[in-house]
């Protein structure tokens, strides 16, 4: 790839600054046959937890207009088979691993952490959309304190970089994004998955197993890419940028906007190769707008 286009993000040096999203793009082994990983900027593993879980049962994902939902439960094979069996694989390519986590409490977050801060992890990423056992179901990713407290768990037990990814189901984003920098991340992915659900009108029942899923792909991007620039106003540290990204000139949208690096999530199930497809995009673009690096256009949206 163009040196133009290799990017420090949080720390981790990268050769693109695009990245296959989390539960998207398994733990990048998967998509070996449809693109060079060693090309692209970084992989995000799919959710691990503390233990395995199977995931929630009945239909897990369903097509929506410019879009789909899915409410796979965080299926994973557990953070001891994940070092034992998985991560080995992944360090045979030169490609920086984030490792995306989720748990059900505080404590749970700091020594999954822990288990974390090895060798072959570049990061974790941390994803607060998880209810709060020990508080009665609350989000972490809702409210300001629970996520400030999840976050500095996670900082108290790791030395890795810390990406902690934020919920759009919330009022203002700014606020959760301003609270966990200021317990230390140092970065913030957005946005997770807008919440919603789908029907069939025959059976009169809800499509998925779980009622309520997920919403990804395009039908989010203009939603993500708001809040992208809202939060950017609002925080010193980077921000990884995801929601709908489909092609290069989404990604543009995203580095205007205030995004330092993108992920690209639903767009992986329609073009496996699309994470180094757009990378080449971008290379194409610096060419042809005469752009010395690609980190020129970060935040440079014209208001």
């Amino acid at each position: 790839m163009d040196s133009r286009l290799g990017i420090t993000f949080a720390g981790i040096s990268m050769k693109t600054p695009v990245m296959g999203a989390s539960g998207t793009f398994g733990f990048g082994l998967e998509y070996s046959d449809f693109l060079h990983i060693e090309n692209i900027g970084a992989v995000i593993s799919k959710g691990i937890t503390p233990l395995p879980r199977s995931g929630n049962p009945g239909v897990r994902i369903a097509e929506t207009p410019a879009g789909m939902l899915n409410c796979i439960g965080l299926e994973n094979p557990g953070v001891h088979a994940f070092t034992r069996d998985i991560l080995p694989l992944t360090m045979q390519y030169h490609t920086p691993l984030i490792v995306n986590m989720s748990a059900g409490s505080v404590e749970e977050y700091g020594t999954l952490a822990a288990a974390l801060d090895i060798d072959g992890v570049a990061a974790v990423e941390v994803n607060i959309s998880c209810p709060n056992v020990k508080e009665g179901g609350i989000v972490f990713g809702t409210q300001p304190t629970a996520a400030a407290a999840v976050t500095r768990s996670v900082k108290d037990h790791t030395k890795k970089p810390v990406i902690v990814k934020l919920s759009p189901n919330v009022t203002d984003i700014t606020v959760m994004a301003k609270a966990v920098e200021e317990a230390g991340a140092d970065a913030v992915s957005l946005i997770n998955t807008i919440t919603g659900m789908a029907i069939d009108i025959q059976t009169r029942r809800p499509v998925l197993g779980n009622i309520t899923g997920g919403l990804s792909g395009p039908a989010i991007k203009p939603v993500a890419l708001r809040m992208v620039w809202q939060t950017a106003k609002a925080v010193h540290i980077p921000i990884l940028g995801l929601g709908g990204i489909a092609s290069w000139q989404d990604a543009v949208e995203f580095m205007l906007a205030g995004a330092s690096a993108v992920a690209v999530g639903a767009y992986n199930f329609v073009d496996p190769a699309a994470v180094e497809n757009i990378a080449t995009g971008l290379q194409q673009y610096c060419a042809e707008q005469h752009i010395s690096h690609i980190s020129d256009i970060v935040g440079a949206l014209n208001e």
